[in-house]
């Protein structure tokens, strides 16, 4: 059923970085849910694999002194979404991560696989975005930090190079204090789909919980890569919260989404939900930031 040519599971990090730079054909795996179908499918078929899976170093969910969250890349989805710091802090990752397949597929799929594999539809995508998650990447000689913005190449493509591993995504206390957050997946079915389009929106709010002091909007499949609509969160700040706001966050982000026609859904129906998703997901975020909603 699974065509492996080999398999190696490492030790640790370095391990691992060794056993890439050995092997320039060698894939990565952690949990297997994104890797394990590729090769059923042919796509990898007798490819290498390198296995992290159970590599300590990279699993879980911490918080330095300065309050930067830090979660591991091994990290499973059910272990997100449940997480006490997540919910607390950044509920909408959380919430994000708990609406990718099933429970079989959270309870195996990682949250670094979800980033590394690239493509637009993940469900964490768009949150990390609005997030400005910093990805941590370890070489054979360095190690280095990639803020998401800078992430995506192109549609199943990262900056990731062959010999890196993920070892952290690192989110700063500025990113989330202070503001409220919502995603909304749109999907022909509740559970065990694959996202036609998500939305991201997180806000804060001024001190009387009245008017944006800064939003920012994240979208998946709505572009090659997910994205954020930088010219849209300008143009809203300082506006009053209510409904003449979620309507121009969703008329000005169908000015900057480019989303595709597929067998899912057609372009024009996807900028359908680019703007009814955005007009959603701010008016959530709005009232999670501890805003009131005026129609």
């Amino acid at each position: 059923m699974y065509d492996i040519g080999k398999f190696y599971q490492a030790a640790d990090v370095e391990d691992a970085v060794r056993a890439l730079v050995e092997d320039p054909e060698a894939v990565v795996i952690s949990g297997g849910s994104d890797v394990l179908i590729k090769i059923r499918e042919g796509k990898l078929a007798g490819c290498s694999l390198v296995s992290i899976h159970g590599i300590k170093e990279l699993e879980g969910i911490g918080m330095e002194e300065d309050g930067t969250i830090v979660i591991g890349p091994a990290t499973t989805f059910s272990h997100i979404a449940n997480n006490d710091m997540i919910q607390k802090h950044i509920p909408m990752l959380g919430d994000a991560v708990d609406m990718a397949g099933g429970p079989q597929l959270r309870n195996i799929g990682t949250i670094g696989g979800n980033v590394c594999n690239g493509v637009t539809s993940a469900d964490s995508a768009s949150s990390l975005c609005c997030l400005d998650a910093v990805l941590v990447l370890k070489g054979p000689d360095s190690v280095r930090e990639v803020p998401i913005s800078q992430w995506y190449t192109g549609p199943g493509r990262t900056v990731r190079n062959h010999d890196e591993v993920l070892t952290a995504i690192r989110i700063k206390k500025e990113n989330y204090q202070g503001y409220g957050g919502h995603y909304i997946k749109y999907g022909k079915r509740s559970a065990m789909e694959i996202a036609t389009l998500g939305c991201a929106v997180s806000v804060k709010l001024t001190e009387d919980k009245r008017y944006i002091q800064d939003l920012r909007l994240g979208y998946g499949v709505a572009a090659p890569t997910p994205i954020r609509c930088h010219k849209t969160e300008g143009a809203v700040k300082g506006m009053e919260t209510g409904e003449a706001l979620a309507q121009a966050v969703g008329k000005s982000a169908l000015e900057e989404v480019n989303p595709r026609s597929s067998w899912r859904a057609s372009r024009e129906f996807r900028l359908q939900l680019v703007e009814e998703l955005g007009r959603r997901a701010v008016k959530q975020a709005v009232i999670n930031a501890g805003g009131e909603w005026d129609a």
